[in-house]
């Protein structure tokens, strides 16, 4: 029964400490801020806002609106304008304003 613990235990080692590397990679350094002057810019955006209420609408919608980063109504986001957030555009339109 103890070898079988310990085979365990060695397992969930292994497993922890790669995770941990793979998460300490995705990190930036600790003296490193990331600011969004660093993040690419694009030049093609779009100007989205939200006009209409998210009340009495599918969850999957009310979730694509929070996708989109819109928080209430008369918010506005600007995003990158990509062939995805099209289509997230696209699915509620009806409650959205769009400015190229």
């Amino acid at each position: 029964m103890e070898e079988t613990n310990t085979g365990a235990k060695k397992a969930a080692a292994r497993t922890s400490s790669a995770t941990k590397e793979v998460a300490a990679a995705k990190r930036p350094a600790p003296d490193q801020k990331v600011t969004k002057a660093d993040k690419p810019k694009s030049d093609k955006t779009v100007r989205v806002t939200l006009v209409k209420s998210v009340i009495g609408t599918k969850a999957s919608h009310r979730a694509t609106v929070r996708g989109l980063g819109l928080r209430r109504i008369r918010h506005s986001v600007e995003l990158e304008d990509t062939p995805s957030v099209r289509g997230m555009i696209n699915k509620v339109s009806y409650l959205l304003r769009v400015e190229a």
